[in-house]
């Protein structure tokens, strides 16, 4: 990989032997590695067999996942927040598991019409609920860097299945807990955006 890196670096008319880039192929691959390490994840694994029976059925909700993903199509980045509700029938999940599961698809290259129904139909399967609830809104860099150039835009993607697709006051009051937010994700106060790349290993 850190050949094909050198040669991209040549391609793209840079020098891959001067100074600040000698050492690019072995971040770049190191860091590829990581962002598309959902791969190699088991999922059964991830979950590690935190599901518990409990007499509880109403709404469960975990709101405002950060994510972060690669674009397929253009491999830049998109991120965001990512809404997940479900309502449990027998068993429930452990509350940290779910932000794991979103890492585990998220770090593939995706779209976010295909992540956002992977991490519900994943849920579905292992939990099986009565209902599931995914919504995910994202900035794409393949958007707002380049074609279009929109830096205001993002996208908002949504999967409702059982109880949250049959019942429409069950989805509204789904809707209406998360509370979209009208300001764009990723570039709030706390958003990392800002902060600059030193050429950490």
């Amino acid at each position: 990989m850190q050949d094909l890196i050198r040669r991209l670096l040549a391609e793209l008319g840079e020098d891959p032997t001067r100074e600040g880039l000698l050492n690019t192929p072995r971040r770049v691959e190191k860091a590829l590695k990581f962002l598309t390490s959902g791969y190699d994840a088991d999922i059964d694994h991830v979950l590690n067999g935190a599901l518990f029976t409990v007499d509880y059925s109403e709404m469960v909700i975990v709101k405002d996942i950060d994510f972060y993903s690669l674009c397929e199509h253009h491999l830049l980045p998109f991120f965001g927040k990512c809404h997940v509700a479900y309502i449990p029938s027998t068993k429930v999940i452990g509350l940290s598991k779910i932000p794991r599961l979103v890492d585990v698809f998220a770090r593939r290259l995706q779209v976010q019409e295909r992540l956002t129904n992977q991490i519900a139909a994943t849920i579905g399967d292992k939990v099986a609920p009565l209902g599931v609830a995914v919504v995910m809104e994202a900035t794409h860099l393949c958007m707002s860097m380049r074609g279009v150039e929109k830096q205001n835009s993002f996208a908002v993607t949504s999967a409702m299945l059982g109880a949250f697709r049959n019942s429409s006051r069950t989805r509204m009051e789904f809707l209406e807990l998360i509370k979209l937010r009208s300001a764009v994700p990723g570039l709030s106060d706390r958003s990392p955006a800002g902060l600059a790349c030193v050429g950490e290993d």
